[in-house]
């Protein structure tokens, strides 16, 4: 009787091989990573495109790895959208009020600084009240006597005003002219009404030649004698009232103080046409 042969325990155990198949499909997407990385070393926006859809739709996800890049963009431009919106909070009135105050103070300072340069103080005349920004230019540096041609001079001032006027050019501008109560009677001028319109529309004309402004946000006002800075009948308070005036009138003004009338309402109007 032939004995049956005796197995060792271990022929029957196989080593188990199985992790071969995860690391070969490793390695390929390895390979086909190295492979992608070089084809885009010179990068072609297209191809690029490309490739992303091709791992969005292989790996099945909602973005792919080569979109990681693009996603903390997205969260950048997020961020920046709500800086943004937190930065455009409306301003209050009170602030608003405080902004324009700096601004016209500057345009103040700027006005008296070109006055003092030039020797203009007899002249010219800065206010700045609760309404507006108010430059009172005496008739003598602008005119002749019954004229409403401005001299050479004038023109240059009125030019340098305009330029200074330039970072104002949303500011609604009045321009008024303003005679003495000595009457008049030409063929041109049958009152001062007409002589203080003309005037006014004359000194506006020079401020209009800057492209800047809209002509839209222009008036010319002719008061003739009727708002007197002096209501004096001597020859000093004539030659105070006789002027032509540029308002810059406040956009943002405090509705709970009291607006004074300057003077008669009564006034003529001169379109800026």
């Amino acid at each position: 009787m032939r004995k049956s042969a005796r197995r060792s325990p271990h022929e029957d155990e196989h080593i188990n091989e199985s992790w071969l198949i995860p690391y070969a499909d490793m390695l390929t997407l390895l390979l086909a990573l190295f492979i992608v990385l070089y084809s885009i070393s010179s990068l072609n926006v297209s191809r690029f495109k490309e490739i992303t859809q091709s791992f969005r739709l292989a790996f099945n996800a909602g973005f792919g790895v080569l979109e990681q890049a693009s996603l903390f963009e997205r969260g950048k431009s997020q961020t920046k959208d709500r800086e943004l919106e937190i930065g455009n909070i409306p301003k209050t009135p009170s602030q608003l009020r405080q902004e324009e105050e700096e601004h016209l103070e500057e345009l103040q300072q700027e006005l008296n600084q070109y006055i003092a340069q030039n020797g203009l103080a007899s002249d010219l005349e800065i206010k700045l009240n609760h309404s507006e920004l108010l430059i009172v230019i005496r008739d003598h540096a602008l005119f002749d006597s019954g004229k409403a041609d401005l001299k050479p001079e004038a023109r240059r001032l009125a030019a340098a005003i305009s330029q200074m006027l330039e970072d104002y050019n949303d500011y609604e501008i009045v321009v008024s002219g303003h005679t003495d109560n000595v009457p008049i009677n030409t063929p041109e001028f049958p009152s001062n009404w007409e002589l203080s319109a003309k005037r006014a529309i004359n000194f506006m004309k020079i401020l209009l030649e800057n492209e800047a402004f809209d002509p839209g946000r222009f008036r010319a006002v002719g008061y003739g004698e009727y708002q007197p800075i002096d209501p004096r009948d001597t020859p000093e308070a004539r030659q105070k009232n006789r002027r032509v005036e540029v308002a810059i009138l406040r956009k943002y003004t405090d509705t709970t103080e009291t607006v004074p009338v300057l003077g008669n309402t009564a006034g003529t109007v001169a379109a800026t046409q």
